[in-house]
């Protein structure tokens, strides 16, 4: 039984997040009716990061068994023919080991968050990215970023309904940004928790309009308080754009962002 590894793009702001949830519409379930569609299978698909409701991705990664094998490209194109009318699309496919897990075998995730600052609102990217009016000093929300990276207790910008097992992460990157009339966040680490990198936008806006600076950030991850967090940044900014495996460039490369 071939196994599929596939790299995936999409829009998340007409799905209910990525993971299926019975009748509502999500990245998920728009996969597996294309798989469907030109298998004849239904199966339940494996991937690198469950995004939510409103969260984009350029760099999700799924993997699925099929009982016929097919081509790669075959599977790309097939699967790309009835995702025709749907803001999803699969970028390339493989054959891949099966042992390979899309999840389970990833080494690290990479998220970016796009903040336009300026007073107009978006109109190509409105509902991708966050539209704040306020000046925001990159170089402060930078500054207060590197009390993020490292090992530490992220219960303050943890999910009151976070599954994982434990609050303790490893942040890689905490990387922040000026380009033009935006400001990109860059976060990217082995998992993360629930909510992860939008309570820590959000904490980081705080330093940008100049309320708090990176003693107030480093206090409030100590505080391992959800209480201490500053606000949470709305999904439409948010996008998982990278995923990587052992023996695959990791994130070194992208260190300077």
């Amino acid at each position: 039984m071939p196994r599929y590894r596939c790299l995936i793009e999409y829009d998340g702001g007409p799905y209910k997040g990525f993971q299926a949830q019975g009748d509502h519409p999500t990245v998920q379930a728009s996969l597996e009716r294309a798989i469907l569609g030109f298998s004849g299978e239904t199966l339940r698909i494996t991937a690198a990061g469950r995004t939510d409701t409103g969260v984009h991705a350029t760099g999700q990664v799924i993997s699925f068994d099929l009982a016929k094998p097919f081509k790669a490209d075959t599977v790309r194109d097939a699967m790309n023919a009835f995702l025709v009318r749907e803001p999803v699309s699969v970028i390339a496919a493989e054959q891949v080991d099966d042992d390979f897990s899309a999840r389970f075998s990833a080494t690290g995730r990479m998220y970016l968050y796009r903040i336009l600052t300026r007073r107009a609102p978006p109109a190509l990217d409105m509902g991708r990215v966050w539209h704040i009016k306020k000046p925001l000093d990159a170089e402060a929300m930078a500054e207060a970023a590197k009390a993020l990276v490292g090992t530490h207790d992220f219960t303050t910008f943890r999910h009151v309904e976070c599954q994982a097992k434990s609050p303790v992460k490893t942040l890689d990157i905490a990387r922040v940004k000026r380009f033009g009339d935006e400001i990109h966040l860059v976060f990217a680490a082995r998992s993360f928790l629930h909510r992860q990198v939008r309570s820590m936008t959000g904490t980081l806006v705080e330093a940008g309009v100049g309320r708090w600076d990176i003693k107030d950030v480093a206090d409030a991850l100590a505080a391992k308080d959800r209480a201490a967090c500053g606000q949470v940044a709305p999904p439409e900014g948010l996008y998982l754009t990278q995923v990587t495996y052992e023996a695959e460039p990791d994130f070194g490369a992208y260190s300077s962002i």
